[in-house]
């Protein structure tokens, strides 16, 4: 007993001094091709104060001259720039980024944040003095808002509340109404796993009823199947240790303490925020029905955490004096980690020239 005692403890010292090792917390520069420091570029991670609360973010570009474009990640509460690096990101080609983390969540959590400023309209009005903020910073009129996931939420309503702030709107699997979206997958999961005669899976979702959905508890569930299924975070991810845990652990660019801070942030936006069943319970066609700038979403056909039809519908209804919408055959989830040379593509020759000509056609 003391021998496998005293060899899980060395496990866990292992374990602890890898992760240090791993968290100089300094961002990464941009390099040429003798590894010195991109002229021009920036690579910088900031706190600024956002109505009253200090927030954390990453501002990337390969040359600062470039378009300014804001990144609203999902979750809610999961700031993707944790994992991005797992990926081949190719935003920071074309514009000069800025990976908020937005309240409440990873850089931007703080046990004192008050829970009642904890809602969609305060998270809206971050994004705009964020937006204010980068249009002040880097001498821009408007800059682009792209979003992913739960930052499409948001992300469409600040877009539709000042759109004189932005070029256009990009969205990355775009939410419509995510209570019905969570049914649509609900069932897909339970007719799939009864075709591969998955009794253990099938078990877990009889804890839940088709009525439940919009529970945090049922959101954290559901990860796993749909990974199993190849229609959650991104087509080919088996798992959420492996695809999303770890690279967050070893992501140099945190501290250890801010690594900590994302999961933290991740379990008091879903569960005690609530932002989640709030969000899920909103039908944002009906909220918004018309932007007055550019619109383009991207959407992976095997998308089943925000349905890929629902997404197509919304886009048809939704008015824009440009709209684009791209499939993306190789995706589920998150096309811009998925399909990085295809994103490039639309972001040089359709969204930077104001056109759609790429997009799908009907």
């Amino acid at each position: 007993m003391l021998i496998i005692f005293s060899i899980l403890l060395a496990c866990i010292a292992i374990l602890v001094v890898v992760l240090i090792a791993h968290s100089p917390g300094k961002p990464k520069s941009f390099t040429d091709g003798n590894g010195k420091t991109l002229t021009g570029s920036i690579s910088e991670k900031i706190h600024v104060n956002i109505n009253g609360i200090k927030q954390g973010m990453f501002i990337k570009g390969k040359d600062v001259t470039k378009p300014v474009l804001l990144f609203l990640h999902g979750g809610p509460g999961f700031p993707e720039y944790a994992i991005s690096y797992k990926y081949p990101i190719v935003l920071e080609n074309n514009f000069v980024v800025c990976w908020w983390e937005q309240r409440g969540a990873g850089l931007s959590y703080c046990s004192d944040i008050p829970l009642e400023s904890m809602t969609f309209d305060q998270l809206t009005s971050d994004i705009l003095e964020v937006t204010k903020y980068l249009c002040k910073r880097f001498g821009q009129d408007q800059i682009y808002l792209m979003a992913h996931s739960g930052g499409t939420f948001i992300g469409i309503q600040a877009a539709a509340r000042s759109p004189e702030l932005y070029k256009a709107y990009i969205a990355v699997s775009q939410m419509s109404y995510q209570l019905e979206s969570e049914k649509l997958a609900y069932k897909y999961m339970i007719e799939q796993f009864t075709r591969l005669g998955d009794k253990k899976m099938l078990r877990k979702f009889e804890k839940y009823s088709i009525n439940d959905l919009n529970t945090s508890s049922y959101y954290t569930m559901r990860d796993a199947p749909m990974h199993k299924l190849g229609v959650g975070t991104t087509h080919q991810m088996a798992s959420v240790i492996s695809g999303v845990f770890w690279p967050v652990m070893l992501n140099k660019e945190y501290t250890l303490c801010e690594k900590i801070n994302i999961w933290r942030g991740k379990s008091f936006t879903t569960k005690k925020a609530q932002l989640w069943s709030d969000m899920a319970l909103t039908d944002l066609t009906k909220k918004v029905q018309k932007l007055n700038i550019p619109v383009y979403f991207f959407h992976g056909i095997y998308d089943f955490t925000i349905s890929y039809p629902m997404a197509k519908d919304y886009f048809e209804k939704l008015q824009a004096p440009i709209k684009g919408f791209y499939t993306f055959k190789q995706s589920a989830h998150s096309p811009l980690f998925e399909e990085s040379a295809k994103i490039q593509q639309i972001l040089q020759k359709d969204i930077l020239t104001g056109t759609n000509s790429l997009a799908d056609t009907k």
